[in-house]
């Protein structure tokens, strides 16, 4: 009798423990799950930033983010230059109207590489591809308290912005910039935009 006794308590031991368990995992679940909802409402964009620099190990983390990003057949046709130098900076400024690059300590061009990109009438996925992995830059800067902008830069074959920024950054050919990500810790607290209308939802038609 006692053996069954004391088999039954560790029975119910074992079941409390493993609800608990299962209790703590939805906890964290859902503190995970607010974090990354809230991370995503409260970005903006960024334009006035602080003279303090972006440490290196959180610009690659950054970029590592972007290459997470979904692509058309897994080709995963980016490439990025990170730039952090003020003159290369400056002059990428001089040559992009946008760039709110004058306060900016780094910025990381995302761009797209033609020999990686789809082949034929596929090979214009890599904008949405690019595109893709440009918003996951943008939200793991917010993550990391940095402030950020898009200014893009190629639009279409004929973007005029797109061989400046090439001649700057000495990119080889098949290399083309989809945009420039302005980058540093913000001067001011920038307030999001409230971008939910629920009228431009539809549900299974128009």
């Amino acid at each position: 009798m006692k053996n069954v006794i004391l088999g039954a308590g560790v029975l119910l031991t074992s079941v409390m423990l493993a609800a608990c368990t299962a209790t703590t995992q939805e906890t964290k679940s859902a503190d995970s799950t607010d974090a990354v909802i809230e991370n995503i409402m409260t970005r903006a964009s960024v334009r006035q930033f602080t003279d303090q620099k972006i440490p290196e190990d959180t610009l690659q983390a950054i970029v590592k983010c972007g290459m997470a990003a979904p692509s058309a057949v897994n080709a995963q046709p980016w490439a990025y230059v990170v730039v952090t130098e003020r003159e290369v900076l400056d002059s990428l400024d001089a040559n992009h109207p946008w760039a709110n690059l004058k306060t900016a300590t780094a910025a990381i061009i995302v761009c797209g590489d033609m020999e990686r990109a789809l082949k034929g009438p596929n090979q214009e996925y890599w904008v949405q591809d690019c595109s893709a992995a440009t918003e996951n830059i943008l939200l793991a800067a917010h993550a990391y308290g940095l402030g950020a902008v898009w200014c893009g830069v190629y639009h279409g074959p004929e973007s005029e912005r797109v061989d400046p920024v090439k001649r700057i950054l000495n990119l080889p050919e098949g290399i083309i910039p989809l945009n420039i990500i302005t980058m540093g810790f913000p001067a001011t607290k920038v307030e999001p935009k409230d971008k939910w209308k629920p009228e431009l939802i539809h549900y299974q038609t128009w």
